[in-house]
């Protein structure tokens, strides 16, 4: 399984995607102001919960951690995925939003 892949945004579908072995991943998002929520995951049921899973979601946070833009993690697997990665992401949390 390629764990080197690119994570792209597509303004049109106002998503975040990769293809993995053909699979699509995806993260619904919506632009408000300088924040960004991460509102819904699409994923194959094979990647759920897996390191998959979770490097594409550390692409793309890691995308923001040099700019002002701030995260709202709405969709829970995002949430969830904040909660165990609190100390390397917090500063992307807006002030006073807490997981």
């Amino acid at each position: 399984m390629n764990k080197d892949f690119e994570v792209t945004k597509n303004e049109f579908q106002r998503q975040y995607e990769t293809k993995i072995d053909g699979e699509l991943l995806a993260v619904e998002f919506s632009e408000h102001d300088r924040k960004i929520f991460l509102t819904k995951l699409t994923i194959p049921e094979q990647f759920i919960d897996s390191e998959i899973q979770n490097i594409f979601f550390s692409k793309i946070l890691d995308s923001f951690i040099d700019t002002r833009i701030k995260v709202m993690p709405t969709s829970p697997e995002v949430a969830k995925f904040f909660r165990r990665n609190r100390l390397k992401y917090k500063d992307l949390l807006p002030a006073g939003i807490t997981i």
